[in-house]
């Protein structure tokens, strides 16, 4: 299934790394939940998917039915069971996200300045950003170096 460039994207970073099974279970559930994601008795063209074993990222192409604003509260609710079926936060904001080699990681924001402090984390440092709005976005903007993301106005005094 083809999506628009413009399609719509919401993106869930968990706080912690799922392994291969629970993705695998993520994923059963995230296909379940978009094959039936309606707005207003419309069937959405909607698709899911989880990277890294961290971001579960529910994508929307609105050029059939739009994501109305009960349609995002459902699937708002269906994040929190996730939530909770997988033991993770889904919606903590300050919870940042970074490549380390091969790996990504994510760590609350006190512990990511400790390390930009340490030079552990510097402005090259690949981050997340996990509020892009579209597909075309998510394809350029979503993984960035440190200094072309919005972190870096959290942490402007220590890179300067």
């Amino acid at each position: 299934m083809e999506f628009s460039q413009h399609s719509r994207v919401w993106i869930y970073q968990a706080d912690k790394k799922l392994t291969d099974l629970e993705v695998q279970e993520v994923q059963q559930q995230l296909d379940n939940f978009t094959i039936s994601w309606t707005a207003h008795n419309n069937q959405l063209k909607a698709r899911a998917e989880v990277r890294y074993n961290r971001f579960f990222i529910l994508v929307v192409d609105e050029s059939q039915a739009g994501a109305s604003g009960c349609s995002i509260d459902k699937s708002v609710h269906f994040m929190k069971q996730l939530e909770q079926r997988f033991n993770v936060n889904l919606f903590d904001r300050f919870n940042l996200a970074y490549r380390d080699g091969e790996e990504v990681k994510s760590l609350p924001r006190h512990a990511f300045e400790d390390l930009l402090k340490q030079g552990k984390i510097n402005t090259e440092t690949i981050v997340y950003n996990n509020m892009v709005q579209n597909v075309a976005e998510l394809e350029s903007k979503w993984e960035v170096p440190f200094k072309n993301s919005w972190h870096i106005q959290l942490f402007r005094d220590l890179v300067n």
